[in-house]
């Protein structure tokens, strides 16, 4: 596929068109690629690191925006689940980029387009690409697509509160049950470790270990939330 055919379908994922499509090149040139075919501009670096800042202003504006009540701290907080490299793959992912980037061979031949860090750095440089070509709203209608439906719940999540957004989405059936269970201990008194399982309607759905009961229920609950396909952060 030439690089020409790469772009057009990636403008049609992300549903942008670029005016200079040396950008989209540029953000999608891993360093082992620009090395290897000695490119002017370069690898995808710089752009990454302006992207990283254009994603952190959009996200900033769109929780202060979205979530009035909440502190300052608790902000903070969501802002980096969002931006950090576990949900820059994820979004990254649900545009199939690994599929466009422009890799050097030995990249290519060890995995690099489903590696995680090259995907979440490329996420960004994209982010820089759009920003430079389009200015700053067109960066953010593309970053705003990846952004959670529902943020309250989203917010719960990032904080650690498993347990509340799994019994908000069971009770939308009224008739299933959420019971956490009890089902080991492990480790010498100074450094237990428990074991729950999470069932519903008798049916394990998620199991956690934590150094209390408490938190082990909080990664048993986090497990399931994953494992139903919500985004944990």
């Amino acid at each position: 596929m030439n690089n020409t055919s790469i772009i057009s379908e990636l403008e049609e994922s992300i549903c942008y068109k670029f005016k200079n499509r040396n950008l989209i090149v540029n953000a999608l040139s891993h360093s082992s690629y620009a090395n290897e075919n000695k490119q002017p501009q370069g690898s995808n670096e710089r752009l990454e690191f302006l992207g990283d800042s254009v994603l952190s202003v959009v996200v900033s504006e769109y929780l202060y925006t979205h979530l009035t009540s909440v502190a300052e701290g608790d902000l903070t907080k969501l802002r980096a689940s969002l931006v950090c490299e576990k949900s820059l793959h994820g979004f990254a992912r649900k545009i199939d980029l690994g599929r466009y980037l422009l890799l050097g061979k030995g990249e290519e031949n060890t995995g690099g387009r489903e590696r995680p860090s090259i995907l979440a750095d490329a996420f960004e440089a994209v982010i820089a690409a759009i920003y430079l070509d389009g200015g700053m709203e067109a960066a953010r209608a593309h970053i705003l697509r990846f952004m959670p439906q529902d943020l309250q719940k989203g917010a719960k999540a990032a904080f650690g509160d498993f347990k509340t957004v799994l019994q908000e989405v069971v009770q939308k059936n009224p008739e299933e049950k959420v019971e956490y269970v009890l089902i080991g201990e492990e480790g010498p008194d100074h450094n237990k470790r428990f074991v729950v399982e999470v069932m519903l309607n008798s049916q394990v759905i998620g199991k956690g270990k934590g150094r209390s009961k408490k938190d082990a229920e909080q990664l048993a609950a986090r497990e399931a939330l994953e494992l139903m396909g919500y985004e944990t952060f």
